[in-house]
């Protein structure tokens, strides 16, 4: 059974990681989040669950206003033929519907079954919002407590230039 909001909560208080919840309606895209959550303070992410051709797992974890060339992506990361993840495999592996896909989905994935990547540009921020495994509220945290989080669920996380869409694929 997946871990649930309240458990992230208990979870990141055990690890003594600050972070602050604002509730709001539920939201499915970048632009409904921009409209509910653009007036908090911090940097506002998006979460792209991807598999490559071999079956390995991506969670690329950007800024909100990246439009991310997939190509240029997967060279950069060495992965091939990216294809974003079915919402069954969202669910099995980090316990959230499409709309709520976090980095705190990482609580869920004991197998360590996904690949972390995180936007340079993003990690530079003082403050990260990201849904806390549902999607009708957004928590903040700092980049170095997102990375402390990341690795308590044991993981390592990978720090990349994101690609653009206006980067060249080839």
């Amino acid at each position: 059974m997946a871990l649930e909001s309240d458990d992230l909560v208990k979870r990141l208080q055990e690890l003594g990681i600050a972070h602050q919840t604002h509730e709001h309606p539920a939201v499915f895209t970048v632009e409904e989040a921009q409209r509910h959550c653009g007036h908090l303070p911090g940097a506002h992410c998006k979460n792209l669950f991807l598999k490559d051709k071999k079956g390995q797992l991506w969670l690329v974890v950007t800024l909100d206003g990246r439009e991310v060339n997939i190509k240029a992506l997967q060279k950069a990361m060495g992965a091939a033929r990216l294809s974003f993840g079915k919402a069954e495999l969202l669910m099995e592996v980090l316990g959230v519907i499409p709309g709520a896909v976090t980095p705190f989905g990482l609580i869920n994935d004991s197998e360590q079954r996904v690949q972390v990547i995180l936007d340079v540009e993003m990690m530079a921020a003082d403050l990260l919002n990201y849904h806390p495994l549902r999607n009708d509220a957004t928590t903040a945290i700092a980049p170095a407590d997102l990375r402390r989080f990341i690795s308590a669920c044991g993981h390592s996380a990978r720090d990349l230039e994101i690609p653009s869409s206006d980067a060249d694929a080839a």
